[in-house]
Formats: structure tokens, sequence, C-alpha cells
């Protein structure tokens, strides 16, 4: 039986056809549409999962799943607790890098900027959009907050909800939006014998230029 702790001879060859500069968008944002929607036509579970990356103050990394939610010209939009340990991070220190990572599509996309609140209204917007349990659960959970047990959390849930009878659980004010306005976005497309295809689009004012970049 080979030792699970030592994976330095696990390797894996990538198939694709590769990434070329004139398969590339002026903007990443279409590029990166395109590749969601290749990840979507493809049933791929979760698709939408990225990772956050943020630093306290003092430079402390930390790094979490989160899901986007929409994203536009401005930037990559995602929800939560903002009293939770990213979001007193993203407070501290409102600078973070997503990681999307699609195995199946042998991709991923490396994003870094500035990072902002959302609006009251939109908050509003997604958080009244939800299914009632995600509202109940959302409004009665301290996020990152330590709790005795799991029944302790049901017990608050089952207790809301007896409280708000046919309402429905209203956003807390400490939940809400973020954005994350890019300055840089690196699409990687794993290639055979490690030459992989990686772009950079560095913003440049109002434009982007693109690099390649060793693999």
């Amino acid at each position: 039986m080979s030792d699970i702790r030592d994976q330095r001879d696990t390797r894996n060859q990538y198939g694709a056809q590769g990434l070329h500069r004139k398969d590339l968008q002026a903007a990443p944002l279409d590029l990166f549409g395109e590749w969601l929607n290749t990840a979507s036509d493809n049933n791929l579970y979760d698709y939408t999962a990225m990772t956050l990356a943020t630093a306290d103050i003092d430079g402390q990394p930390a790094a979490r799943i989160v899901l986007l939610k929409h994203f536009d010209e401005l930037g990559f939009c995602w929800y939560t607790d903002r009293n939770s340990h990213k979001g007193q991070q993203l407070n501290a220190n409102p600078q973070a890098a997503l990681l999307f990572f699609w195995p199946q599509l042998h991709r991923q996309i490396r994003i870094e900027g500035a990072v902002e609140l959302l609006s009251d209204a939109e908050s509003d917007a997604y958080f009244d959009s939800r299914p009632a349990s995600s509202k109940l659960s959302a409004a009665v959970s301290l996020q990152s907050q330590v709790v005795p047990n799991r029944q302790a959390m049901v017990d608050a849930v089952d207790n809301m909800r007896s409280e708000l009878g046919e309402r429905e659980a209203a956003r807390p004010s400490r939940w809400g939006g973020y954005r994350l306005r890019p300055n840089a976005i690196e699409f990687w497309q794993g290639r055979d014998d490690r030459l992989h295809d990686r772009f950079r689009y560095q913003r440049d004012g109002d434009t982007w230029n693109i690099e390649r970049l060793c693999p």
C-alpha cells in the first residue's frame, strides 16, 4: 500500500486543446463569461464556487469557498455575514483574490483587486430572492462565532420560525454583499507536459494589457 502522505509521484496530464491569443477577448469579463458558460453547459457541480482569499491587517491570509452570485463590468459579487472572519478581514484590509478551478475542463481563473460593499438595496434584493429556510439560517447564524453544538443552531432556527409565523425573516443588518473590482485576471488552460497556457489581463486605466506568462 502506498503512503498517502507522500504524493510526490502523483501527477496528471492535461489534454485540452489549449488557449491561444486569437481566442482571447479584448475585455477579460467577456472571456470570463464564455468560460463560465462552458462550465455551466458541461453541468459542472457548483461551477460558481470560487476560493476567496483575504488577509488581515497584519498580513495573515485566510481562504474559503464562496459562491459567485453575479458579475458585470464592475466586478464579481458575493454575499455573506459581514461580521464573519472574512468580513472582518475585508473591513481591515479591503483587498482580495478569487480563484475558480474547473478540473474537468483543465481550467482555472485567478482574479485580484479591491473589494467594496454592495448597497443595501442590492443586498435586500438578493436576500429576498433566497428560500425562506436560507433566510432563517442567515438570520440566526452569527457566522464564525463559537456555538456549543449543532442543536443550539437548530433550536434557534425553530424559535425564530415560531416567532415569525407566516412572515419570512428579514435581512440582518450585518449581512450583505461585496464586489471585487478586478485589476488583474489570469486565465490558465492546462496542457500536456506542463506547458500550460497562461494569459494575464492587467488593468491600465480604462484598458487592459494582455501578457502571456510562463507556465
